[in-house]
């Protein structure tokens, strides 16, 4: 692919990132991570908390979600995981937290292939709908997130490695710090590349070959690597937090996730154009052409000498926002507060019979 080739796609595809609304889609995706952050990242945790220790791995979590957001968003989603771990008593009210916990930890990946799904302009017949869509959905969100916590697995042992031969390799190798650096950056982008590759090739609801899904996944995780450094300086320089007041930590958050979810789309379209020209999708262009029938009566020399006009089929309409996913959101919030209320109640109750 030489640097015309290279000019060409990025140029289709912001123009595609522009056609379909992909700031609209961000502000969405944003606005649901900020219902499914906590408990997406409770149950990463407990996943790979069972091999490596709860607390290693939160504090690695930790430290990576600081240095993206900051100190202050760092608290924040460290507020937003500690609330959601609140042990709950009672077989019945554990089991309406974990359930509550996974709709949680799934509803933002509801979102995800909403925005997929219109970057690849998918008809609705095509769409999963029903109740065994929206279960299939979940079951798939829950599958990626197993695959986030093995990701994360694979990334602590690697990290460990790495950290062991750099202890060893430290009095025979002076600038053994900047290989330390290349290779942490390396891993950073390796990981990225793996999780997008699967967003792409398993949320939309369209075959797309993995050779396709392999570059658009790779180019995606670039711009994000280089992305997140231009994020992090812009919230670290604009003063969101003083800004926002009370709501500073919260609004770093959502403010990172929405620039973050421009670069995932922008990834998503250039997958998508790349697969259209030079792809899978090559062989069947989106515009195809119709001859038109020769008159009636014609023979067949004059049909041979009758001009082909070719119209380009319609391009397809753009897929409206999902409300799977809003629905979802109000039942989970409306679940939410009547857990809270129904355990307020049962506190009063036995507080009531102490006393008694």
């Amino acid at each position: 692919m030489n640097a015309s080739t290279l000019f060409r796609l990025a140029k289709k595809s912001c123009q595609a990132w522009l056609d379909d609304y992909a700031p609209s889609m961000g502000a969405a995706i944003s606005y649901y991570t900020a219902f499914s952050i906590a408990p997406l990242l409770v149950i990463v945790i407990s996943i790979a908390g069972a091999v490596f220790g709860q607390d290693a791995v939160r504090g690695t979590i930790e430290g990576q979600i600081s240095g993206l957001v900051g100190r202050d968003g760092a608290l924040a989603i460290q507020g937003l995981i500690k609330s959601a771990r609140e042990p709950t008593e009672g077989i019945i009210a554990s089991t309406i937290s974990i359930v509550l916990l996974v709709i949680g930890a799934t509803t933002v990946f509801g979102e995800i292939q909403s925005a997929l799904d219109r970057i690849w302009h998918v008809p609705e017949p095509s769409k999963p709908s029903g109740i065994w869509g929206l279960l299939r959905a979940r079951f798939l969100s829950f599958g990626l997130i197993l695959g986030l916590a093995f990701l994360l697995m694979a990334s602590l042992t690697v990290s460990a490695a790495v950290a062991a031969a750099g202890t060893w390799l430290g009095a025979l190798m002076p600038g053994w710090e900047l290989m330390l650096m290349g290779i942490n950056t390396l891993l950073s982008m390796s990981i990225s590349c793996v999780l997008f590759a699967m967003i792409f090739k398993f949320m939309p609801s369209v075959p797309i070959a993995w050779r396709d899904v392999w570059v658009g996944a790779a180019v995606t995780a670039v711009l994000f690597e280089v992305g997140k450094v231009l994020i992090g300086l812009y919230v670290g320089k604009a003063g969101l937090s003083s800004t926002y007041a009370a709501a500073g930590a919260i609004a770093v958050v959502l403010i990172w996730v929405y620039y973050a979810a421009q670069i995932f789309l922008l990834g998503a379209e250039f997958t998508k154009v790349y697969a259209a020209e030079h792809g899978s999708h090559a062989a069947a262009p989106e515009n195809l052409l119709d001859p038109v029938e020769p008159r009636k009566g014609a023979t067949h020399a004059d049909a041979a000498l009758t001009p082909v006009t070719r119209v380009p089929a319609p391009a397809p309409a753009a897929a409206p926002l999902s409300t799977s996913a809003l629905a979802t959101t109000v039942a989970l919030l409306a679940a939410r507060v009547a857990l809270s209320v129904w355990l307020e109640r049962r506190e009063k109750r036995d507080a009531l019979r102490a006393r008694r």
